[in-house]
């Protein structure tokens, strides 16, 4: 799990998932009080920018069932247990988007949801790519889009592309001059 050592509490745990769990941490508060509050334990994820070419991405449209509908967004994944980020971005790459990168840049890291989860999340960028097929998992959804950068910005100022860790990514690689609109 990405980080628990920060506030000292009682934790149990409600449920046990397949990718997170939920445990409820009562803390000490202001005023002697306890504070009860619900957080998802996540072992943290990669996420990683396919670029096809300095002025072009790779966009997947992804079903999501938590919003009951696809979502564009760009390859991400949990780590597996042990599983270092670099590993687990290149893997999603293929899986998702049937495209193994020769270089993976990191861009930086960041909690996802840090009110309500300790998932990190690790970014990355894919340069120098393959196509070698897709390889989804028995319950994924996914659409490749080629995208042009200037359009998926576009898409991120009108709502079309809303997924946050997608937009902090592309923002990433734009930043670095990876990507140029």
């Amino acid at each position: 799990m990405a980080n628990r050592g920060m506030i000292a509490g009682e934790r149990t745990v409600l449920h046990k998932g397949r990718k997170f769990d939920l445990e409820q941490i009562r803390t000490p508060g202001p005023g002697g009080r306890t504070l009860v509050r619900e957080v998802v334990r996540h072992p943290g994820a990669a996420v990683v920018l396919p670029i096809l070419d300095p002025g072009r991405v790779l966009l997947i449209r992804n079903e999501r069932a938590a919003l009951g509908k696809a979502i564009l967004e760009v390859p991400a994944g949990t780590l597996e247990p042990g599983e270092p980020a670099e590993a687990c971005a290149g893997r999603e790459l293929v899986e998702e988007t049937g495209y193994r990168a020769a270089t993976l840049t990191p861009l930086g890291r960041f909690y996802s949801s840090p009110g309500m989860s300790d998932e990190l999340m690790h970014a990355f960028a894919a340069r120098d790519l393959t196509h070698v097929g897709q390889n989804l998992e028995e319950d994924e959804h996914v659409t490749v889009h080629p995208t042009p950068v200037g359009e998926a910005i576009r898409m991120m100022e009108t709502g079309e592309l809303i997924d946050a860790k997608s937009m902090i990514t592309l923002l990433l690689a734009l930043r670095r001059g990876l990507i140029r609109e």
